[in-house]
């Protein structure tokens, strides 16, 4: 049986996250913009930095961020190439457990802070619970990451209206998933006085059937669904051991997998 895995939920071919750093007061205009269009965002705060000058208050974190992901982004924003193992292991685990008390949710994704990591980083995180980490290093394409702890975004937001605009023209010749991963942080644009150009992208972007808005920790458990599906030889049985309902594409229909359920493809 001809299967293809190329869709996310709700059989939609391409997905949009965004992903904001370090938590400053100027987040609650960039949430308002998006949730007027239904966009989703990641935000990796510092949660060492709370309360400072042009920091948001620890006491606004959960209910400014509902709807979206709260995620690490070390505990005082650190080199950490330039950190011993145990200020790694300090800085990211202060962090995800102030963090998760606001969030009420294991935390388990972040991203460098200055874009810094190595290798041994790297083999730190994953003994640190973290699943996902977003570099600084865009690529310029639509691809799926390789290394979800080296998860390289799209394009930083100065880029992303035309990114976006590409996004939604593209029709690859042969159909795949495609993600637009676009990073940043609000205070650039206070500071270039050029909001108008995120809500122009959200405008763009938002209210369309064939595009998944998700977080950068649903993108990851959704990746993770996908490869985990346990398919009979004949590709006619699926087993969807996963939490996360999983969307395929079988002799050409699309196809709905539940979370938990073994389903008769053909």
């Amino acid at each position: 049986m001809k299967i293809k895995l190329d869709l996310f939920p709700g059989g939609a071919a391409k997905a949009l996250t965004l992903s904001w750093d370090d938590g400053r007061v100027y987040d609650r205009q960039l949430v308002a913009i998006l949730n007027r269009h239904g966009l989703k965002g990641s935000f990796h705060l510092n949660s060492g930095f709370f309360g400072r000058d042009s920091y948001i208050n620890r006491e606004e974190v959960s209910s400014l961020y509902e709807g979206h992901e709260i995620s690490a982004h070390t505990s005082t924003h650190p080199f950490l190439s330039m950190t011993p193992r145990e200020g790694i292991a300090d800085e990211v685990l202060k962090d995800r457990e102030h963090l998760e008390q606001i969030a009420g949710y294991p935390v388990r994704g972040m991203s460098y802070p200055f874009g810094d990591y190595n290798d041994e980083v790297l083999r730190l995180l994953p003994a640190l619970g973290i699943e996902y980490s977003r570099t600084v290093q865009s690529h310029g394409s639509f691809t799926l990451p390789d290394n979800l702890l080296a998860w390289h975004p799209t394009c930083h937001h100065r880029d992303m209206l035309a990114f976006g605009q590409q996004f939604l023209e593209e029709k690859p010749k042969y159909p795949r998933l495609q993600l637009l991963y676009v990073w940043g942080h609000s205070y650039e644009f206070n500071d270039n006085n050029n909001w108008e150009e995120l809500e122009q992208f959200a405008g763009m972007m938002g209210g369309r059937k064939d595009i998944w808005y998700a977080t950068n920790i649903e993108i990851a458990d959704y990746l993770a669904a996908v490869r985990g599906l346990r398919f009979s030889a004949s590709r006619s049985i699926v087993y969807n051991p996963s939490a996360v309902d999983v969307w395929v594409t079988a002799e050409d229909q699309s196809r709905r997998i539940p979370a938990g359920a073994t389903v008769q493809l053909g």
